[in-house]
């Protein structure tokens, strides 16, 4: 069977440039999270009451639709942010901060079930995490417009969601934990060839490149 891996963490934190070293590295086909063609992450950032639902309905069917692509794929995939994190840790904590109705997010949360019934779980989830003063710096860094108004709390929020949710699979998924507050990808080779090491040991795999 071909190998899953599924990259999880915060937004900001190097999914999508771990996703392309993954990709590259051991042959994966890499599956990048929707971000720049999202029609309500403007709003959202500016009224998550508003359009918090919508945003998560949107990301749901995307990362389904996602699913579906590797599933048919039947190569090695690894996966920009896995489907689990949109209801652990997005939705959960929308709703926690009162952005979410009730009503809504039951209405969201049996959606996801049954839809993630029917997935296959990744081999292996690799969580990246930062500190939030971190996340502010490389989201910053990348400029992009409806980011902006990131809201500081919100991120520390969504950081002890993701430490919970992480603690919580942990017994029972395989799951490899970075701390990347001091990684940079493009210049730590020494550190990123032991990351790599670990990874083709955890599942068996080999490099493709030199």
């Amino acid at each position: 069977m071909s190998v899953f891996i599924g990259i999880a963490g915060n937004i900001g934190v190097g999914k999508t440039t771990f996703t392309q070293l993954l990709s590259d590295h051991f042959g994966l086909d890499p599956f990048f999270e929707s971000v720049i063609d999202n029609p309500y992450l403007e709003e959202f950032y500016a009224d998550m009451s508003r359009w918090s639902f919508h945003l998560q309905i949107y990301f749901l069917h995307r990362r389904f639709k996602t699913h579906v692509a590797m599933s048919e794929n039947g190569r090695g995939t690894v996966q920009d942010r896995t489907i689990y994190e949109d209801v652990e840790i997005f939705a959960r904590n929308l709703r926690e901060m009162g952005h979410m109705s009730p009503r809504d997010y039951e209405n969201y949360v049996d959606l996801f079930e049954i839809m993630t019934s029917f997935l296959r779980k990744p081999d292996l989830i690799i969580y990246l995490k930062a500190s939030t003063d971190t996340l502010l710096t490389r989201i910053r860094g990348r400029d992009r417009d409806f980011e902006r108004s990131i809201d500081p709390e919100y991120l520390f929020r969504l950081n002890v969601a993701y430490d919970k949710w992480i603690e919580r699979i942990s017994a029972r998924e395989e799951v490899l934990t970075i701390d990347t507050n001091r990684l940079n990808v493009f210049d730590d080779g020494e550190q990123v060839a032991i990351i790599l090491h670990t990874i083709a040991e955890r599942l068996s795999i080999k490099a493709v490149t030199a």
